[in-house]
């Protein structure tokens, strides 16, 4: 008896410290990359920041036109890009509707402050399959005139593959499952078709798009306070997030408060001044109280003598 509730108390005190040392992180794992099948090993998105795309490859697009791709990058206009397949059973169905619905909320239009473009990794899909999607993911971006600024794009596997090697976008067809192993992640490139940002995962946030596409574009499209918001805040490459700078956070706060309290000063000033000039009485008032002054008795009986 005595044994087993020693070794019950052993084993709730070895729980205990593992706990412990999770919480506190001091257990070390094995690195997430390392417990991946040899075959998904160099699967993944890489940075590849300031890279020049190939703007001189040629694809098909919805309509089954062959197009280069240097047509889709104008002056001014940053480019949303992002590598799919359109027979994707899932992942790519997730990363198209968080990035339709993102860009949903951003108050930017698609052809007209940036671009969208949307190529599969797949060879085998067809102009067919792109105008499906097209479609799909238009209802669900909601901007009118997006038809213009969405483009849905294939091609032949050397061109996919040299786009998406420079992108730094690295996946492999699994023969077994008879899918592509891919990572979810979009990318914006500036207007000359360099690479600006990669944004991982399936959810994409409004703001942070919003931010990256005024970058992208070197602030020829957005506000006075976006360029503001951009100075309070930088983006974070490893986390794929604009976080904020505490330090000129700080510095636009003093600044706004000097501002208003100047502002207020200027109003009391003008509302409340401290001298006043003094002044006379209105030319009409002095003689109408001069002649209503008492005539002496004197001068009012030789008057009337």
């Amino acid at each position: 008896m005595q044994y087993r509730i020693r070794r019950r108390l052993q084993g709730l005190m070895l729980t205990i410290l593992v706990c412990t040392l999770s919480a506190q992180g001091q257990i070390v794992t094995e690195p997430a990359a390392e417990r991946l099948p040899p075959q998904l090993s160099d699967v993944g998105i890489e940075q590849r920041l300031n890279q020049q795309l190939p703007l001189d490859l040629t694809f098909k697009d919805e309509a089954g036109n062959p197009v280069p791709l240097r047509k889709y990058f104008q002056p001014g206009k940053p480019v949303v890009l992002s590598f799919v397949y359109f027979t994707c059973p899932m992942l790519c169905s997730e990363v198209l509707s968080s990035m339709a619905g993102a860009l949903r909320f951003v108050k930017f239009d698609a052809g007209r402050e940036f671009q969208v473009l949307t190529v599969s990794i797949d060879p085998r899909d067809t102009p067919q399959t792109a105008s499906a999607a097209k479609h799909k993911y238009l209802a669900i971006y909601g901007h009118p005139g997006a038809d213009a600024g969405w483009h849905f794009l294939t091609g032949d596997n050397r061109a996919i593959t040299q786009l998406a090697n420079a992108a730094g976008f690295h996946y492999r067809w699994d023969a077994h499952s008879k899918q592509f192993a891919h990572a979810a992640g979009i990318m914006l490139v500036t207007p000359d078709g360099r690479i600006a940002k990669y944004y991982y995962g399936a959810r994409y946030i409004p703001s942070d798009l919003r931010l990256g596409l005024i970058e992208a574009s070197e602030n020829r499209i957005g506000t006075a306070a976006d360029q503001i918001v951009l100075y309070c805040y930088h983006w974070d490459p490893r986390t794929g997030r604009y976080g904020a700078i505490v330090s000129r956070v700080i510095q636009v706060s003093g600044g706004l408060t000097l501002l208003i309290l100047c502002g207020l000063l200027w109003f009391l000033f003008r509302s409340y001044p401290t001298r006043t000039a003094p002044t006379s009485p209105p030319r009409n008032a002095s003689t109408k109280n001069a002649s209503a002054t008492p005539e002496p008795l004197g001068n009012a009986i030789r008057r009337l003598s």
